[in-house]
């Protein structure tokens, strides 16, 4: 190959931008060339496309979110959405597509490969909900802002000897809730995967300050429930003050962790090495398993689901004691 493209789509994560500049210096350093794609699907079926030789990607390792840019695409989800794209692509010479992003990003990838471009996806979303792998782009980085503002939440909690309810991303996985709340010492973490009894969270915070401890901090995972209404709740079962405190979008910007960047590192040079080695004809990701950096079929990359260890669960309760 030549010539490939590569392009950011779905929610940003930190670790995007890394992906890119390994994808772009892995490729050169064996002479092919990489065409930039704005925008994400959106901007392949525009046609809005820019050059990136190697400098073009210098100081970009330590940035958030996606110099390429991303953005929805109702257009390309229409049937004849991923043949437009192939042909648009093969228009532009380009061999074969590197695909940044989450689920439905890793969706797109597999339907162009279908549609015949050699493509590989490369797993990059907060919620870490990509069953084939172990570790996603820009989850490390997500946990890492989290446990940080439940620490300073603590402060705070500890001064006034109040409860804090803290709402993080995850509609559909709580792996941000569970790793940040295990990490950061909270009382209990509330996830979509498990159920709960808000009564039993009451009480075991109320006891945890008859016990003399000055806080009580409860993680929630968006799709857990309302971290408003939670606390809410708590407050009413515990008669003690609480406090909620929804992180939002905080959680996907800023500088990628140390783990965030060499993981993109790796992903983005095995993804280049995969499209050049002629292994992507029928579409691949690339993927942590068991520690290690492997790749599977594009196909089978989103089936089964990824778990929360209810273990981990009993931990936080044994280790908040």
């Amino acid at each position: 190959m030549k010539r490939i493209g590569v392009l950011t789509s779905g929610g940003d994560a930190s670790g995007m931008n890394a992906a890119v500049r390994a994808v772009v210096r892995t490729a050169a350093a064996a002479g092919c060339a990489v065409v930039g794609i704005r925008n994400g699907f959106k901007g392949l079926l525009e046609e809005d496309f820019c050059q990136l030789p190697p400098r073009s990607v210098a100081d970009i390792l330590q940035r958030g979110g996606t110099i390429l840019g991303t953005a929805r695409c109702p257009e390309f989800r229409q049937p004849d959405g991923p043949e437009r794209a192939v042909e648009i692509a093969r228009r532009h010479t380009l061999e074969g597509m590197v695909v940044i992003g989450g689920d439905g990003s890793l969706k797109g990838a597999t339907a162009m490969a279908k549609a015949g471009l050699p493509v590989v996806g490369i797993p990059a979303t907060v919620d870490n909900d990509i069953p084939c792998s172990e570790y996603t782009l820009g989850f490390d980085t997500a946990v890492n802002v989290v446990i940080e503002a439940i620490d300073r939440i603590r402060d705070t909690a500890t001064s006034h000897e109040r409860t804090f309810v803290v709402e993080v991303m995850g509609r559909e996985s709580g792996a941000i809730a569970m790793e940040s709340g295990l990490a950061a010492g909270a009382e209990a973490v509330l996830v979509p995967e498990h159920p709960y009894d808000l009564a039993d969270v009451a009480e075991r915070i109320r006891s945890g300050f008859q016990k003399g401890k000055k806080h009580g901090i409860v993680v929630v995972a968006e799709g857990a429930g309302s971290g408003i209404e939670i606390g809410r709740s708590i407050q009413a079962a515990s008669g003690l003050e609480t406090r909620v405190t929804v992180l939002g979008h905080v959680q996907r910007g800023g500088s990628p962790t140390a783990r965030d960047r060499l993981l993109a590192a790796e992903l983005g040079a095995r993804a280049v090495t995969i499209l050049l080695a002629g292994e992507a004809t029928d579409g691949q990701v690339v993927v942590v398993q068991r520690g290690q950096i492997a790749n599977v079929p594009l196909a089978t990359a989103l089936t089964g689901q990824c778990e929360i260890p209810a273990a981990l669960l009993d931990l936080v309760e044994v280790l908040a004691r």
